[in-house]
């Protein structure tokens, strides 16, 4: 290597301080996603909720300290089947008329090693409320090109949809039904600074 190459060395950045206290993140819905999967007969059909909004108020000192509040608007469901979406917004499972809308709130927020947390709160769906406990990653904060703080995070839960009300299925002919009771909820993330989508 020339002496010329050698002297080209990347800069080092310094690490920038860890702020004292909490700091409020909206969640930015062009970057993140609320999907789900459910059996259907012999395969799975996944959607996604394409309305939803929410606070997380960091303490990155001191994570357990943070606290959570996030909704979805159940009438944005999409599982790519306009007929079959509009069955998921009826009465017989989410009956968006009379619940507008999902949220979940935190109550407690405990540490489980590395970068995973038990964010334990209450959830309110379809009329009946019920505590949660959710296993958090929490993907850091990044800096993105135009000089926004982000955080992200992501989780999965499982969800028994007949504990909150939405009991309708049918029966196959050759036994059991079509639709399984389970949901997977999927989860991701991406925050940006609420001060800093103020000043934008």
């Amino acid at each position: 290597m020339s002496s010329t190459s050698s002297s080209i060395r990347p800069a080092t950045a310094t690490p920038e301080p860890i702020p004292a206290g909490p700091e409020t993140f909206v969640v930015d819905a062009d970057h993140s996603e609320v999907g789900f999967s459910v059996r259907h007969l012999l395969g799975r059909t996944r959607g996604r909720f394409a309305r939803f909004e929410g606070e997380i108020r960091l303490d990155r000192r001191h994570p357990e300290a943070s606290h959570v509040r996030f909704q979805v608007d159940p009438a944005s469901i999409d599982t790519r089947q306009p007929e079959r979406d509009a069955h998921l917004r009826s009465g017989d499972f989410f009956d968006v008329e009379r619940f507008p809308l999902i949220r979940f709130e935190s109550t407690g927020i405990l540490p489980q090693g590395g970068d995973h947390y038990r964010v334990e709160g209450q959830l309110w769906l379809r009329g009946v409320t019920k505590r949660l406990a959710l296993d958090v990653r929490w993907l850091g904060v990044a800096r993105d090109p135009w000089g926004g703080e982000r955080a992200g995070f992501s989780t999965e839960v499982v969800l028994d949809r007949k504990e909150f009300g939405m009991v309708w299925n049918a029966a196959l002919d050759t036994g059991g039904f079509i639709l399984g009771d389970e949901v997977t909820l999927t989860i991701d993330l991406e925050s940006i600074l609420k001060a800093q989508v103020a000043a934008a």
